[in-house]
């Protein structure tokens, strides 16, 4: 078992966008920032439910495709979860639909107070207010063979980061220059010296890093 995080960010090292609005609530950017990854077939398939085949099959889409292998937990934050989306509506599911695309088990740290959610294929949301320890104690006691992805936000990743927790790394850089937001990089000098390091460009000038633990 190891703890996965796949995370866009920018050239500058942001891995979130500011502008948002209760219509487009990631901001302008956003598009730019998730373009390569949110084109590829792999994520039309499984987060849009798009069957048509259409999408990018390139390096982009390998990568989009391991991020869903050999999971068998996830733990994201109450932004991921979309608590910012509706915070005063206690029926809300989140922003994956009827069917979220991770069909395993589901941890959401977060401070709100909710029963556990069943969804359909599979996933489960939990909402837990707890540390990072404890909660990837209760992701690897259910994920069995599978790995534990923190899925993000980045603050949420950071939390794990910072505490040693990670075991492979995979940043996707966009090649635009963001200035603001949440930088992933801060407070990690030197982060990289525990970890092999390998890079890849993709055809749409994105360029894959993966840091995986030595």
């Amino acid at each position: 078992m190891s703890v996965r995080v796949d995370l866009n960010i920018s050239l500058d090292g942001y891995a979130t966008t500011e502008g948002g609005t209760p219509e487009n609530p990631m901001g302008e950017d956003w598009g730019k920032l998730t373009g390569a990854y949110v084109a590829t077939r792999t994520f039309r398939e499984r987060v849009l439910h798009d069957e048509s085949g259409e999408g990018t099959t390139g390096v982009d889409d390998r990568y989009a495709a391991s991020y869903f292998e050999g999971i068998g937990a996830e733990i994201m934050g109450a932004g991921m979860f979309g608590f910012h989306s509706f915070p005063d509506d206690p029926d809300w599911n989140g922003w994956w639909g009827d069917e979220p695309p991770f069909h395993v088990p589901v941890f959401v740290l977060t401070h709100r107070e909710r029963h556990s959610v069943e969804m359909k294929g599979g996933t489960t949301f939990h909402f837990l207010a707890e540390t990072p320890h404890e909660v990837l104690a209760r992701a690897t006691a259910v994920a069995g063979d599978g790995d534990v992805r923190v899925g993000g936000g980045v603050t949420t990743v950071k939390q794990f980061l910072v505490a040693g927790l990670v075991d492979r790394l995979h940043v996707a850089i966009a090649p635009l220059v963001l200035g603001r937001g949440i930088n992933l990089w801060s407070d990690l000098r030197g982060f990289e010296a525990d970890f092999d390091v390998v890079s890849e460009t993709a055809e749409s000038g994105t360029v894959h890093v993966t840091f995986t633990r030595g």
